[in-house]
């Protein structure tokens, strides 16, 4: 029984340190202004684009 207690801690310890990287990257994705956003995906396409082509 004493197992199970354990096992059951750490699933939760788990659950709630997932919960935390995920609120973490998504006050790092709420951060960025349209502006900023647009900027970025213009950059990673201008990159990709002459693989594209080439």
């Amino acid at each position: 029984m004493k197992l199970w207690k354990v096992l059951g801690i750490a699933a939760f310890a788990g659950v709630a340190a997932s919960g935390v990287v995920v609120a973490r990257n998504q006050r790092r994705r709420a951060a960025y202004t349209p502006d900023q956003v647009r900027q970025r995906l213009q950059e990673r396409f201008a990159e990709t684009s002459p693989e594209r082509s080439g």
